[in-house]
């Protein structure tokens, strides 16, 4: 059984934003399948935005991971480096302090999106 694969968007000591592709383990938990070690989280929220949504530079308000609905966005880190993501993402976005990142739908349609905030 394979990992979960996520990508992680966090911030160096300079302040610059990063991804780095990060593999949750899954452990046979017999006949309900492969598990992973459970993780404390805080809130949830379900978000949609418009197709235009285009959001220069900014931090994520917490830890937290962003669970892709739908649609396909466009994420910068503040070296220019750009990544794409469509519905079924997983990102753990971990970039509270320093100088961010942008995020823009790309597909003209309503985007949604769920957020777990992790203690």
């Amino acid at each position: 059984m394979e990992d979960f694969n996520i990508t992680r968007i966090h911030t160096d000591a300079n302040g610059d934003s990063h991804f780095e592709s990060v593999s949750v383990t899954l452990n046979d938990a017999g006949e309900i399948g492969f598990l992973s070690e459970a993780q404390k989280a805080g809130t949830i929220q379900f978000r949609k935005v418009a197709p235009t949504y285009d959001y220069d530079f900014h931090n994520a308000p917490n830890r937290q991971y962003i669970i892709l609905m739908d649609g396909v966005i466009e994420i910068e880190t503040s070296l220019g480096e750009k990544r794409y993501f469509k519905g079924g993402d997983i990102l753990l976005v971990e970039d509270t302090e320093g100088k961010g990142h942008k995020t823009r739908n790309i597909t003209n349609e309503v985007r949604s999106s769920l957020f777990i905030t992790l203690e």
